[in-house]
């Protein structure tokens, strides 16, 4: 059975980064679960990022013997966090596993993280990757030893003489339970539980200090016993709480800002039943009759990535300077890897005011039709990599074919062309002065219909 053009545009808005019509066309006479199956099946297996070294990131003790001094160890960090938000970027633009790639930027936000290490941010990321459609209580397991993590919230400090509570709390309040489902006895406790968590600074792997644990009892959400970590992570595991937390995330992600009650309940008990394995989930969701109600396609804003990755692949936009990636992401407001803190970004309308609303309804312009980036050199965070990201506004580096993108276009009817690009139109007035502009050719009519707002629905 033929799967209709605007399931497949929706589709590819929330799986991945949109698709083109010849893309779409390609795929219409598939049924919708083939389409479904082919996208999962081809996002299971992906490759890491690899391009931070450990030996890229001279420990801060063999500074001097590395003849570095302060500054030029910041600046090797600020280049290298470049280099990797850069080659994730490259990543999202050519990659085919469209849908490891969406998880792995779910995950990426979920278990937010901001060091000045970028060999460890990297390997963070690619823990989200490697277990992206696995069973959550494993990817917790892992982000929870990752040295990125025991590093941002302090549980490299976490000792038996001296608890440290940052990684309890935001382990309950952000990653599982949510607030409301545990109390600040069980933040005390659990913080017992991690002591002796860390990461050997040589060898920047997990280590487990026995010396500094707390081997001794503790009530945890009522259970009384000598628990570690791992038993705290069972304890959030058994409990639904969790469940129906991770998936109104989920939820609001892939399918609507503004959950439905009984698809939550639905989804979480599934999700639960099934435990915890992530990759079931999305397949129930996209699955899903009501995924495709017209009141969830084109009803969830854009995050800044999805909106200059989408831009860029619907466009086949070819790159020189990824350094204006850098700046656009900036400018926009989100920035990978340099979430604004614990919580990550909050999404949805957050991403949208009057300054980036303008930003996105002239970036078509800028990087298809060769117009001028204008951009603020005061910087507000002396950490803040970008400041040695250079851009030619002259000569941004962006290359396109125009002519191979719009012949498929060339004799469509116009509403046709319209929900190629736009999975939610603007009022009938707007639509009829793009169709009755004096610069009525193919070409104006697209650069006119993703400059609008609508554009940045998906």
């Amino acid at each position: 059975m033929a799967t209709p053009l605007s399931h497949i545009f929706h589709l590819y808005s929330r799986l991945g980064f949109g698709i083109t019509y010849p893309e779409a066309k390609l795929l219409a006479d598939k049924p919708l679960n083939e389409i479904i199956n082919g996208l999962i099946v081809s996002s299971t297996i992906g490759n890491y990022l690899t391009v931070v070294s450990k030996e890229d990131i001279p420990a801060k003790k063999d500074l001097k013997e590395e003849g570095m001094n302060k500054r030029d160890y910041n600046q090797l960090i600020t280049r290298k966090t470049q280099e990797l938000n850069s080659a994730w970027m490259k990543r999202l633009l050519e990659t085919k596993n469209v849908l490891l790639e969406k998880q792995t930027l779910f995950w990426h936000g979920h278990f937010a993280c901001r060091i000045r290490h970028p060999y460890l941010m990297q390997e963070l990321n690619n823990i989200h990757r490697k277990f992206a459609f696995g069973n959550f209580r494993d990817l917790l397991v892992e982000v929870s030893k990752s040295p990125a993590m025991l590093l941002f919230l302090n549980n490299q400090q976490n000792k038996k003489q001296h608890p440290n509570e940052n990684f309890a709390r935001e382990l309950v309040e952000l990653f599982t339970l949510g607030r409301g489902n545990y109390t600040e006895d069980d933040i005390k406790e659990i913080a017992r539980a991690f002591t002796g968590w860390g990461f050997d600074r040589d060898t920047l792997e997990f280590r487990f200090n026995i010396k500094q644990h707390d081997a001794e009892e503790k009530t945890i959400f009522g259970r009384k016993g000598p628990h570690g970590g791992e038993d705290v992570i069972n304890f959030i595991m058994s409990r639904k709480e969790t469940a129906y937390f991770l998936t109104r995330k989920f939820y609001r992600f892939y399918v609507n800002e503004t959950v439905n009650e009984q698809h939550i309940t639905e989804l979480a008990e599934f999700y639960y039943l099934n435990q915890y394995n992530t990759g079931a989930l999305l397949k129930k969701i996209f699955t899903s009759k009501w995924f495709y109600d017209p009141v969830n396609m084109g009803c969830n804003i854009k995050s800044p990535v999805e909106f200059i990755i989408g831009l860029s692949r619907t466009f086949k936009l070819n790159y020189s300077n990824y350094a204006l990636l850098l700046r656009l992401q900036r400018q926009l407001g989100q920035v990978l890897f340099y979430p604004p803190n614990v919580a990550g970004w909050p999404g949805g309308r957050s991403f949208i005011d009057q300054s980036t609303l303008l930003m996105r309804m002239k970036l078509p312009s800028i990087l298809l039709n060769k117009g001028q980036l204008e951009y603020d050199r005061e910087m507000d965070d002396p950490d803040d990599f970008e400041k040695y990201a250079s851009v030619n506004n002259a000569d941004l580096g962006v290359s396109m074919n125009w002519n191979e993108m719009v012949t498929p276009y060339e004799k469509m009817p116009f509403e046709a062309i319209c929900k190629s690009f736009l999975l939610k139109l603007p009022e009938t007035g707007v639509l009829n002065a793009i169709l009755q502009s004096p610069q009525n050719d193919t070409k104006e009519r697209i650069l006119q219909l993703v400059s609008l707002p609508e554009y940045s629905l998906c």
